[in-house]
């Protein structure tokens, strides 16, 4: 009902919105707010789910190279079970564990092929900065001068930023596609090219979001990272969050 005149209002499925809409840069801070909110409706959950979920990982990372692999490819399901734990909050069911595991029960083929390809792209992006730096690295070290030290570290540092702006449109193309994939049905090669359009269209808010989680990342690391109990589940509750709000008009 409306406040004001008393008429009923219709509320309409939100539409979705190929490729995503631009939003203004102040949504950045508004997607860890709405965040915080649904954090807040759950606290104990979402911590206990934090840290079931660390725990998880932490025994995959132990594991000998097929731990590391499978840390990598399964990473989009368990994303997706934390997306789907947010709408089930927002309808009113309630987090729960087994939420965490929501995405294997669906979608569970694209949303590993989505961990598969950014696992590979990685590598195939890792091994050719290696291969560059290394070569380059190799030719001022056979000079033997002493002089080229600056030299070598410059090139070491010139190989971390390549890498790094190399990684950020994998991370883009990442970054909603579990949510496109369990909500809107998309491949996993679909879901990562609008996962990277609605990226690309919202710099400044991803700007302003990401200067927001670098210093919350600071503070919550400073007493013996406990901080991340709540900034971590903050931080995933956000995926949904800016997910909704720039793929659902």
């Amino acid at each position: 009902m409306s406040a004001n005149s008393g008429e009923t209002t219709i509320l309409r499925p939100a539409a979705y919105v190929p490729g995503g809409r631009s939003v203004i840069a102040e949504r950045g801070w508004a997607w860890i707010a709405a965040g915080w909110d649904l954090f807040k409706k759950q606290a104990g959950m979402w911590i206990a789910l934090m840290l079931v979920a660390l725990v998880i990982f932490v025994v995959l990372a132990l594991i000998p190279f097929v731990g590391s692999i499978a840390l990598s490819v399964l990473s989009p399901v368990f994303g997706a079970g934390v997306v789907i734990g947010c709408r089930a909050i927002e309808e009113g069911h309630g987090l729960e564990i087994g939420h965490l595991f929501a995405g294997f029960k669906e979608k569970l083929a694209p949303l590993a092929t989505v961990g598969a390809i950014y696992l590979g792209a990685t590598i195939v992006i890792v091994l050719a900065v290696m291969l560059v730096s290394g070569v380059s690295i190799f030719s001022i070290a056979a000079g033997g001068d002493s002089a080229a030290a600056p030299a070598a570290i410059l090139a070491v540092l010139l190989a971390v930023l390549v890498s790094l702006a190399l990684m950020l449109p994998l991370f883009m193309a990442v970054w909603f596609a579990p949510a496109l994939v369990v909500f809107q049905g998309k491949s996993a090669v679909d879901a990562m090219k609008e996962s990277f359009s609605g990226c690309l269209r919202n710099i400044l808010p991803f700007l302003v979001y990401g200067v927001v989680m670098l210093v919350l990342s600071v503070l919550a690391s400073v007493p013996l990272f406990l901080g991340w109990l709540v900034l971590g589940p903050v931080l995933a509750a956000s995926l949904y969050t800016s997910y909704k709000d720039i793929y659902l008009s």
